[in-house]
């Protein structure tokens, strides 16, 4: 005999509208003998998206984009369930986890309620495509594998540089943070190319990884071509995913976590510099703030571009001196040649997970006053911490 959640499953699930969704809600809000099961059965759509290439952070990140903080709120619960009975779990889920919004508690306000919001998570867990993995699913051999020990020094060097950077958000004066936030630059780049010889002198089997980082509206192609212009200078790649609202950067893990530092701390500085440029251009009678901010992010975007590719290239060139006088370096052999093997291997990790990319034409930038605010935020741009993200 059919139970009551198959009932309720296959009215809401497999149907398009509001209609199914009552009538499997109704079903469920009945019976309370029923709740555990339905719960059991939304950790299996859970562990689908797993299999598919999903991670926690993904899976919350368009529950919220699709449907609202309430089903963030759901869809934690289940991934909070699901994931409890892993040993171990997969490199970065654990940081996902704790960034989880709350879980939601149970049949509030009221069991109906309760129930067609889960359905309606439970039919968008179902619809979740298959995605690139950026790491092995949980319960796996790979899975189960914990990362390398840090290199010696690693812990002191990340804490020297996210010290840095918390004080020049902090600090009131701009000729003091931009000291202390081009040193921390400066750290982050010196830190991936100690790592990169590092690994060439002790043959380390380190390989790429990746991580997923969110591209969300407004304006997101102009934040997709800032994240990507982050990954480039610190030697990475980015793949944009329009439609699913991520990009995935593929790289080795010190300059991973260089890129999810740098791009948030840019976003911030950006949102600052954009709503006092706005506010001034409303202050003058202008109206137009969609392009003025489109315009404006797209400039502010492609000028740190410039910039970040810069810096990079003065670091590199003054770490190969270094090496080529007989430097802490030496021993490894020439410098470039080293960088460039780990440019080959993370080109190559990244042609594997996307065989088919494709180009994108984004819109211009069509507002001169925008351009010109955006380029001198830019140039005024320093290295910041986590923040916000650019606003609406």
């Amino acid at each position: 005999m059919e139970s009551v959640i198959d009932r309720a499953c296959a009215a809401a699930l497999y149907s398009e509208g509001d209609a199914g969704l009552d009538t499997g809600a109704s079903l469920l809000a009945a019976d309370p003998s029923a709740d555990e099961e339905l719960h059991r059965r939304g950790e299996e759509f859970v562990r689908r998206a797993w299999a598919r290439g999903w991670q926690p952070a993904d899976v919350v990140r368009t529950v919220r984009r699709e449907l609202d903080e309430a089903g963030a709120a759901l869809v934690a619960a289940l991934i909070a369930a699901e994931t409890a009975g892993y040993g171990q779990l997969p490199p970065r889920w654990a940081d996902q986890l704790a960034a989880m919004p709350a879980p939601a508690p149970r049949n509030r306000p009221d069991r109906f309620t309760y129930a067609s919001a889960l359905l309606e998570l439970y039919r968008l867990l179902l619809r979740l495509p298959v995605i690139e993995p950026a790491g092995p699913p949980p319960g796996t051999t790979a899975g189960a594998t914990a990362l390398r020990p840090p290199a010696a020094g690693e812990p002191r060097m990340l804490t020297r540089i996210r010290a840095l950077l918390a004080k020049a958000e902090a600090t009131g004066f701009p000729e003091e943070a931009e000291a202390l936030t081009t040193k921390a630059q400066e750290l982050m780049a010196r830190h991936s190319i100690d790592e990169a010889l590092l690994a060439a002198r002790t043959h380390s089997a380190d390989v790429p990884g990746a991580v997923r980082i969110g591209v969300d509206a407004p304006y997101e192609s102009a934040k997709a071509v800032l994240l990507d212009a982050v990954a480039t200078a610190n030697r990475c790649r980015a793949v944009w995913n329009s439609d699913l609202g991520f990009t995935t950067v593929v790289g080795f893990e010190p300059d991973l976590e260089s890129v999810e530092l740098l791009f948030t701390s840019l976003l911030v500085q950006g949102n600052a510099a954009m709503t006092q440029a706005e506010a001034g251009q409303r202050a003058g009678g202008r109206r137009r703030t969609k392009t003025f901010r489109q315009s404006f992010l797209m400039a502010y975007a492609q000028r740190l571009g410039s910039r970040l590719a810069a810096d990079t290239a003065r670091v590199t060139a003054a770490a190969g001196a270094e090496a080529g006088a007989g430097g802490r370096a030496a021993a490894t052999g020439a410098l470039l040649p080293v960088l460039a093997a780990r440019d080959v291997a993370v080109t190559d990790t990244a042609e594997r997970m996307f065989p088919r990319t494709t180009t994108t034409r984004l819109r211009g930038a069509t507002d001169p006053e925008g351009w010109t605010h955006g380029t001198a935020a830019a140039d005024r741009a320093r290295m910041g911490a986590k923040g916000p993200e650019i606003g609406r």
